[in-house]
């Protein structure tokens, strides 16, 4: 399977997913948004990824990319193809699903637990993780839920968490893919961000996380990957 890789910022790559790819035997390229490269046609890969970043979606004046990867976003979904979205990719696929994304009232920033809504427990994709999972956030902005999709997973600070439509559209706005090295690369390239608040916690908080922290995680991440369509 040949996977494209939408990245945003050198510092938000692929991290977990291309662990999983790597193990499964599957082809990952990423594609350096940032850099001036395009975004893939759909014919040329089998999923597209698409991950975080600063930037908002409607900041397409500073990022004049981002018209291009939300076209290509569109297309990809038309097509039938599998799309998986963390975080600003959540919110790109919220939009191009026809949600209204916005500035969510706080940010979320740390080690937090999301919870498994009644269809997230249903769900062939979720249904396999416990109840209740610690994972890591870094976000502060939210959407509505796409019309059509299955809403599976919320947090106290954050009601939409995961979403998936037509069993192929991933939506996550936690960081799944995150591990030690990722973390330490947002903590220091967002730093004007933490900013002290109810679900904001401090860099040395974050940078504390034990390997039992990744490693439930990376089996997480793995399980939903490997239930999405091939």
């Amino acid at each position: 399977m040949l996977i494209h890789c939408l990245q945003h910022v050198p510092f938000e790559g692929p991290f977990g997913i291309g662990d999983w790819a790597a193990a499964r035997g599957h082809e990952l390229r990423v594609i350096p948004l940032y850099d001036g490269v395009a975004p893939p046609e759909p014919a040329d890969y089998d999923w597209l990824v698409i991950m975080g970043g600063p930037m908002g979606v409607g900041d397409a004046g500073r990022y004049p990319w981002l018209a291009a990867e939300k076209d290509a976003i569109r297309r990809g979904i038309a097509a039938g193809k599998t799309l998986v979205g963390v975080c600003l990719g959540a919110q790109l696929l919220a939009e191009a699903l026809g949600a209204r994304v916005y500035r969510h009232r706080e940010r979320e920033i740390g080690w937090m637990p999301i919870d498994l809504t009644a269809a997230g427990r249903a769900s062939p994709v979720f249904g396999f993780l416990p109840p209740s999972l610690p994972v890591f956030h870094w976000h502060g902005d939210t959407f509505e839920p796409p019309a059509g999709a299955v809403h599976l997973a919320r947090s106290a600070a954050c009601e939409q968490q995961a979403f998936l439509y037509a069993g192929r559209v991933l939506g996550l706005q936690c960081h799944l893919e995150s591990t030690p090295e990722s973390v330490a690369g947002i903590c220091a390239a967002c730093a004007d961000e933490l900013v002290p608040g109810p679900h904001v916690q401090s860099a040395a908080r974050m940078l504390a996380a034990m390997p039992e922290d990744y490693a439930r995680l990376q089996a997480a991440l793995f399980g939903i990957l490997d239930r999405l369509p091939q």
